[in-house]
């Protein structure tokens, strides 16, 4: 019976790597076709990876935590013939780094599933391409002698920046991954153990071409007596990236306009009932202030906008990026055309967003393409904030809550108002601070006046 490999897939346009979750088979275990094997999570989607025939798990040749390459071989299947020829129009030629041994009857296996893109997923945050890390590191490839002669298989991404950090020869470091392999794990373990081992006393400064070590600095990292480590997942470090990557490139500047909602506010709760009845959700106040966004986005293309060494590109689509938290993360899937939706289009959906990002049933379609994101802190009663861009984007707005507040109105009279900052962060390459208190007075504007056939529910 011929033996297939079943390869790590590509899970969207941008994406290069993933993690293992999760295995959902043993070796040794019957599986069915398109059958989930395990769970992967990457940088935009969190996804079962379903078997590509029929057949016996062989060998599985990735262990959990570890992260690979797309196109990897992550396990090994033994199948019909039938169902190998079945499979082979998806095939790339077998010999590619990391695919172990071959089988005992001394074909090659085939390797199948690179062209698979499994359907459940859970975005991270943006939707630009991933930065690799930073610094000289082994090659992706590369192969290490280790002590015994055997080959350890090749480092992934996060190995390799860890390598390259502390600048460890990666011969010293004990691999307990698949065939020797190392993880990032080991590379964790190594580091806590010299660590540990390092004298009490604090050695004098290295000075020169030597001195990328810094003591001090890595026994800081070490957690200490009942401090607890938690995982970064794909997610939390593709967060991590990109915030780091906005803010080294992008100039933030920051306004601030406050504003009457009282109009709003009496609106929806006039409507709210009467749309529950018919929608089959609550209403929110966020639809409202996604449609003065996408109206003012029509008013002053600037803000929806991106920049390039070559010039200022402004999109001609508006595609609002929604922050959606959940799980200790942040999402943030995308209404595409938002400009051509009303307000009960909005709200159907954000709805719809928010539900299938709880659920993990998010599409990597559906974090791609946001010009300008709009970040509801108000749900979190927050009343003022500063956004960090989601870069390649120009800016970022944030809904904060809607207060009751004493304002002084109509030359001296006080009244309960109902008053909502919106706060806004803009790239200073891309604009100044008269494009963005123009974009800030039109949303401002629109709320305050409240034309109900424009906003009707």
């Amino acid at each position: 019976m011929p033996i297939i490999d079943v390869v790590m897939p590509k899970l969207g346009e941008s994406v290069t790597e993933g993690r293992l979750v999760r295995w959902l088979v043993r070796p040794g275990e019957t599986v069915e076709a398109y059958a989930p094997l395990c769970e992967v999570e990457t940088d935009k989607v969190t996804a079962e990876v379903p078997s590509t025939a029929a057949g016996t798990v062989e060998a599985i040749l990735v262990a959990e935590g570890d992260v690979v390459a797309v196109g990897t071989p992550i396990a090994r299947l033994r199948v019909k013939e039938a169902e190998a020829s079945a499979a082979m129009p998806s095939a790339a030629p077998a010999g590619a780094a990391g695919s172990g041994a071959p089988p005992a009857d001394g074909a090659a296996p085939a390797r199948v599933g690179q062209g698979a893109v499994p359907t459940a997923s859970v975005p991270a945050i943006g939707a630009t391409e991933a930065r690799d890390g930073r610094g000289a590191a082994p090659p992706a490839s590369g192969r290490t002698e280790r002590g015994g002669g055997s080959l350890r298989g090749r480092y992934s991404p996060a190995v390799r920046r860890l390598l390259a950090e502390h600048g460890l020869d990666p011969a010293a470091v004990p691999g307990t991954g698949a065939h020797g392999r190392v993880t990032r794990k080991d590379v964790l373990a190594y580091l806590k153990r010299r660590a540990d081992a390092a004298p009490a006393t604090v050695e004098a400064p290295v000075h020169g071409p030597t001195a990328s070590v810094h003591p001090p600095r890595e026994a800081a990292r070490a957690p200490f007596d009942g401090d607890v480590v938690l995982p970064i997942t794909a997610v939390r470090r593709r967060i991590a990236e990109r915030m780091v990557e906005s803010k080294r490139t992008a100039p933030h500047a920051w306004m601030m306009v406050e504003v009457d909602a009282t109009r709003l506010v009496r609106y929806r709760k006039a409507v709210m009932g009467a749309f529950e009845t018919r929608e089959g959700f609550r209403l929110t106040y966020l639809p409202f202030f996604l449609r003065a966004v996408t109206l003012a986005l029509r008013e002053h293309p600037r803000l929806n906008a991106f920049w390039t060494d070559e010039g200022i590109v402004l999109r001609k689509d508006i595609h609002l990026s929604i922050s959606v938290a959940h799980d200790d993360a942040l999402y943030v899937p995308v209404i595409h055309h938002a400009d051509a939706l009303s307000v009960v289009g909005l709200a159907r959906a954000l709805h719809d967003l928010v539900e299938r990002t709880r659920a993990g049933r998010l599409r990597p379609d559906d974090v791609a393409g946001g010009t300008f994101t709009v970040n509801n802190t108000g749900a979190f009663g927050s009343v003022l904030s500063m956004p960090i861009i989601n870069p390649p984007q120009a800016a970022i707005l944030s809904i904060e809550a809607i207060v009751k507040r004493p304002v002084v109105v109509d030359e001296g009279t006080i009244a309960i108002r109902n008053m909502v900052n919106l706060t806004l962060s803009l790239d200073h390459r891309v604009m100044d601070g008269a494009a963005a208190g123009a974009f800030l007075q039109t949303v401002k504007r629109l709320i305050e006046t409240f034309d109900e056939a424009t906003f009707a529910v």
